[in-house]
């Protein structure tokens, strides 16, 4: 049997990002909440055209722990066609472990389109309808949890039953859209049981319906469900953590962006990968901090992200540390 350092977990994608320059940018007052404005009913000419044949956040973070030196696998869904053996075959080449992956007969491989503009993108996704089946799982240290489609009610208490009868494994979970739509009673019991639970400021006010308080409140409400560490991370205002002690709020490197898809899950996955070597939280934020910047630098979520050496060379770069707060 296959000893794995990480097993992820969720939906795979082929992103497909257009980029345009013909649109505008609409903000409230206080600018935190913005919309992306296109001519209606007009053509919209497109600068570029740019394909990703393996995307998705379990993706994104099989790919970047296989480059920083882990052993990772990836359970998966694609269709068993060509998009699907494409996926499949690139995350080959990056060293990811794709035995646990289901080709779906008769179905598609699920495909996010990306309108990309000044450096942010938004997303419009498509999940495949699928009954998630539970695989047979390799020996792993970590189980890190992501996006996946509507149907992943039944997985979700698979999952659950699996980690409560191997206590060993740690869980990393950073929640998906439909995760996060689905609501908190849906999640509690796999918060309960995460080492890391880990999203963006705006899932984190919509999934404790608080958009009111400080990332402090938010922080410490999330533990208050059960896990270890809880990590949220805001944009260009840094990433926040908290472990019942102390609450830490670490800056983003400085540096000019060229696309931000990923960001988030090159943090979440280096952050995670730091935890598990038992560095203290303080280097962790400075890893997924570091692997967050590289990322930013190439359109897609996967090209720049380092290896284990380009990651010590940003480390040594940047001398920003965690403050507590």
């Amino acid at each position: 049997m296959k000893q794995f350092d990480i097993i992820c977990i969720g939906e795979s994608l082929r992103d497909i990002f257009y980029i345009i320059d013909e649109a505008t940018v609409s903000c409230s007052l206080k600018k935190d909440k913005c919309l992306l404005c296109l001519d209606y009913a007009e053509k919209i000419p497109v600068r570029n055209v740019i394909k990703i044949p393996a995307a998705g956040n379990s993706a994104n973070v099989a790919v970047s722990a296989s480059r920083l030196g882990f052993k990772s696998a990836l359970v998966s869904w694609v269709g068993k066609n060509f998009v699907g053996e494409q996926l499949k075959e690139t995350l080959r080449r990056e060293k990811v472990d794709v035995s646990l992956m289901c080709k779906c007969a008769n179905e598609h491989t699920s495909e996010a389109t990306l309108l990309s503009y000044k450096g942010e993108r938004t997303q419009l996704l498509f999940f495949k309808p699928r009954k998630y089946k539970f695989p047979k799982l390799q020996k792993t240290k970590w189980i890190y949890y992501s996006a996946m489609g509507n149907n992943f009610l039944a997985f979700n208490k698979h999952l659950v039953k699996y980690l409560q009868q191997n206590l060993n494994i740690h869980l990393a979970f950073q929640p998906g859209t439909t995760h996060i739509r689905a609501g908190l009673n849906q999640l509690k019991t796999l918060i309960k049981l995460s080492d890391i639970f880990i999203l963006n400021k705006e899932e984190a006010q919509v999934l404790l319906n608080d958009k009111i308080h400080l990332i402090k409140n938010l922080l410490g409400d999330l533990y208050k469900l059960g896990a270890k560490i809880t990590v949220i991370t805001d944009n260009k205002n840094g990433a926040y953590a908290y472990d019942g002690n102390t609450f830490w709020h670490m800056p983003i490197f400085k540096g000019e962006a060229i696309e931000s898809t990923g960001a988030g899950d090159a943090f979440a996955s280096a952050f995670t990968c730091a935890i598990s070597l038992n560095k203290p939280i303080t280097e962790a934020l400075r890893w997924g901090t570091a692997n967050a910047w590289s990322v930013i630098r190439e359109i897609g979520p996967q090209k720049g992200l380092p290896t284990k050496k380009e990651l010590r060379i940003i480390l040594k770069k940047f001398s920003t540390q965690p403050a507590k707060i």
